[in-house]
């Protein structure tokens, strides 16, 4: 059986994999996410200047705190696709943060492309 120490460094080996990959611009930022537990996080990142353009996580979303996780991850996909498209952002990549991109992850996913965000 896999312990959780070694399962968090088989994501940081997959993650860093992703990273090296995937990197974001001012006209295409980086939708980087992460989950734990009990939350989920995204943001919006411009790594050629090394800014977060918009950040969003549903343990600070008000009325996400107390959903399922996998309302809590359309609820973050929707969020963080407002908040580009209030930065004119129309197109990002997609960073799945080491996480296979199935379940959770793929909900915010297309959570945030229905809410109009191309990734």
């Amino acid at each position: 059986m896999t312990s959780s120490t070694e399962r968090h460094i088989q994501r940081e080996r997959r993650h860093r994999r992703v990273r090296a990959r995937v990197s974001g611009t001012a006209q295409r930022p980086r939708l980087s996410v992460y989950r734990s537990n009990r939350y989920f996080c995204a943001q919006l990142i411009d790594d050629s200047a090394g800014q977060t353009l918009a950040y969003i996580s549903s343990a600070a979303h008000a009325g996400v705190k107390r959903k399922s996780m996998r309302e809590q991850a359309a609820a973050v996909g929707e969020a963080i696709a407002k908040r580009a498209r209030e930065q004119k952002i129309q197109k990002v990549v997609f960073d799945r943060g080491g996480y296979l991109y199935r379940g959770n992850v793929k909900v915010l996913a297309d959570a945030a492309r229905a809410a109009g965000l191309s990734l």
